[in-house]
């Protein structure tokens, strides 16, 4: 009898058990790793050796389909500032990546890989905040039905 891939079905689990925020968490971990390989295509002269511009690109790539699951995630009609402002921001991620990829400029991968740590940071504080609130609610609450 054959099992898979464990790991594989781990991250599925994981991913289908995951609050909202943790999924969100989960996103800007999965493209902080796809930028920092990316940064990792960079030889000590700031350049990118040519065998290596195929697999820069790819890591850039995967990141922006991460912006767009970021951004078609946004609840534009209930999310008002905050919403709009994220917009706004995974847009100019887009745009910078999109530049940072063509020109091959390290200095704007780099800008963009340590917005995206922050923003990880900051949502994974709040889903803790909100772990935290919603246990002390069901720890205090008591329905019997």
């Amino acid at each position: 009898m054959a099992f898979g891939n464990p790991y594989a079905a781990y991250q599925t689990t994981a991913v289908k058990t995951a609050s909202q925020g943790k999924l969100v968490v989960m996103l800007y971990q999965g493209m902080e790793k796809e930028l920092s390989a990316a940064l990792k295509c960079f030889e000590a002269d700031e350049r990118i050796v040519a065998s290596n511009i195929e697999t820069y690109g790819k890591h850039i790539m995967k990141a922006q389909e991460i912006i767009n699951e970021l951004q078609v995630s946004l609840d534009m009609e209930r999310g008002g500032a905050i919403a709009q402002n994220l917009m706004s921001l995974y847009m100019y991620f887009n745009q910078e990546l999109t530049a940072a990829n063509i020109n091959q400029d390290k200095r704007k991968l780099t800008f963009v890989v340590d917005m995206v740590r922050q923003l990880s940071a900051a949502w994974e504080t709040a889903d803790g905040q909100t772990n935290t609130a919603n246990q002390t609610v069901q720890k205090t609450l008591n329905i019997k039905g």
